[in-house]
């Protein structure tokens, strides 16, 4: 089991973790993001080479079951684009700043909450949305993603003579993680975006991620929950341990 601290720059020393399990005929469970985001191909290789099981459910959204929903319940329809509110914290700072507060003046909030760290860089400038749109992108769209390839923007530039322009037509700025297939390949994107007040993730408030998948059957399916906590991460590591109970 690799809970230990994301590093989505490099993935180690997770990465090397991962591999010595496999090497050694170990099944492994994440929630750390960086083998994942960044090595995903490789190591789903060597695990199907060596007959164990590769399980992460808590890389994204946490104990929310992002992965499985569009691996397991969607599992006959083409999803042909991803989009979601992957970030708990910048969700959170982007619904008090409709309140009228700040952004520094959210963002100090948010960390004494114990939502964004001391520095809160990966949070607020897209790194750690883009890191989960990576790990959808590769796992469930076929694609062969890096971080440095997701075309990234945070929300810490954003004023509140922004969110009051953007309620004033109707809508409210979410960060939003995009994921979509272009000219054969697949690309991502994470970027604050104004969304239509009808759109499905606007009325995600706080700390609470949701994706929408698009299928070719079902049209859009929205999947909406926390997706952080000690106690959701705990709960996807013990879904990821029944599931390979199960096999």
């Amino acid at each position: 089991v690799e809970i230990s601290w994301t590093d989505v720059q490099t993935g180690q020393p997770a990465i090397d973790h991962v591999k010595a399990a496999f090497e050694n005929g170990k099944n492994a469970v994440l929630t750390n993001k960086g083998p994942v985001a960044l090595a995903y191909q490789e190591l789903a290789g060597l695990a199907a080479a060596q007959g164990v099981q590769f399980r992460f459910e808590g890389t994204v959204m946490s104990g929310t079951p992002a992965i499985r929903l569009a691996q397991r319940a969607l599992a006959g329809c083409t999803i042909s684009q991803i989009q979601g509110i992957l970030n708990g914290t910048t969700n959170y700072i982007l619904t008090q700043m409709e309140t009228g507060q700040s952004y520094a003046s959210a963002l100090a909030e948010a960390q004494r909450l114990g939502y964004a760290e001391a520095d809160p860089t990966a949070d607020v400038e897209g790194w750690d949305a883009a890191g989960k749109a990576v790990i959808l992108a590769n796992v469930l769209m076929g694609g062969d993603l890096q971080v440095a390839a997701v075309d990234r923007t945070g929300i810490s530039k954003l004023t509140l003579a922004d969110v009051d322009a953007a309620r004033a037509a109707g809508e409210r700025w979410k960060l939003i993680a995009k994921v979509w297939h272009s000219d054969g390949t697949t690309k991502a994107s994470v970027t604050p975006t104004r969304v239509p007040l009808s759109h499905p993730l606007a009325g995600v408030g706080g700390a609470v991620n949701a994706v929408t998948y698009t299928t070719d059957l079902l049209g859009d399916v929205t999947l909406v929950g926390p997706g952080a906590g000690r106690m959701e991460t705990g709960y996807a590591v013990l879904g990821d341990l029944l599931e390979i109970a199960r096999e």
